[in-house]
């Protein structure tokens, strides 16, 4: 049985001003198998989730994070 999300993660990582590596921007796709009629309650919980999440509870202001959501089937 395929999973009803799947999260795919990419990051950029940059030099700082003393040449050492990190983590400049982290963009998350969730890809989503639902009901049609359960796109509003997806879109409603994508609005908040960061909020509930620890990883971008623990990186906010340090790392930019974005997120989108891909509908499987579109």
């Amino acid at each position: 049985m395929d999973p009803d999300v799947v999260g795919e993660v990419t990051g950029e990582i940059v030099k700082d001003d003393d040449g050492v590596l990190r983590i400049d921007h982290v963009h998350v796709v969730y890809r989503v198998s639902v009901a049609a009629s359960d796109r509003e309650t997806v879109e409603r919980v994508h609005g908040f989730h960061a909020d509930k999440c620890p990883v971008a509870r623990s990186i906010k202001g340090a790392v930019k994070i974005s997120t989108e959501i891909r509908y499987e089937g579109d």
